[in-house]
């Protein structure tokens, strides 16, 4: 899909429009109304992801080097399904983390060969819009700010996750989290280096959207006239 063609543009459209409503309605109007709402944004989130490997399987596309579950992407969902549902504080911080920073940079930059009015262009975009509207929604709508040492926890997380991908690329031949080749679409990994130099330059990289990230939620907190949610 092209980048900022009008589908493009239109999704981010409803990326912004989902992040300021789910941060403005809890803020706004705090409730238990909250509780149906995020377990609609953990279906979307479910729908979205799976809908993406059955449409793998109906139309006889999937492979074990291209769809097996080991994108960051792939954590992202399921933990974002996860901190929706159970609210526990480990799975909200990486949700919330995760989405700020690789799911952003995917929306922005999306690695999408199909257009709309493709499947493929529903599904990307349903499960990367709504784990970031999730993560917001729990975290800066539902003030379930992060603890201390959060960007560490996300960090080492993330290294964990990048061992599991990097050794089925070795048994696959296959490309998860990009560890072998950049994305064939334009990509922040375009401006970090060539192979494997990349890799080194994003775990960099990495860390510094996070430490922002945190900077940003810890002025927000610090602005915020209500006190901190309990998990």
């Amino acid at each position: 899909m092209p980048q900022f063609s009008d589908p493009h543009l239109a999704a981010l459209a409803v990326l912004v429009l989902s992040v300021g409503l789910a941060v403005w309605a809890p803020r706004r109007h705090p409730g238990s109304w909250t509780v149906p709402v995020a377990r609609a944004l953990a279906f979307l989130i479910f729908a979205g992801w799976a809908g993406e490997y059955v449409a793998d399987v109906l139309l006889g596309t999937w492979s074990i080097r291209y769809d097996l579950p080991l994108q960051l992407t792939d954590a992202i969902s399921m933990t974002g399904i996860l901190a929706l549902l159970t609210r526990r504080m480990l799975f909200v911080e990486l949700v919330y983390f995760w989405s700020l920073t690789a799911t952003l940079q995917a929306t922005v930059t999306p690695d999408l060969a199909q257009n709309f009015p493709s499947v493929y262009y529903f599904t990307y975009f349903a499960y990367h819009i709504g784990a970031i509207a999730g993560g917001c929604f729990l975290v800066l709508g539902c003030r379930m700010y992060p603890r201390p040492g959060a960007i560490w926890r996300v960090y080492a997380a993330t290294f964990a996750f990048t061992v599991v991908a990097a050794l089925s690329d070795v048994i696959t031949g296959g490309n998860y989290m990009f560890l072998s080749e950049k994305p064939e679409y334009s990509s922040l990994l375009d401006v970090l280096g060539p192979w494997p130099w990349y890799i080194v330059s994003t775990a960099a990289l990495a860390l510094a959207l996070l430490a922002l990230v945190k900077l940003l939620t810890d002025w927000a907190q610090r602005h915020d006239p209500a006190p901190r949610a309990s998990a």
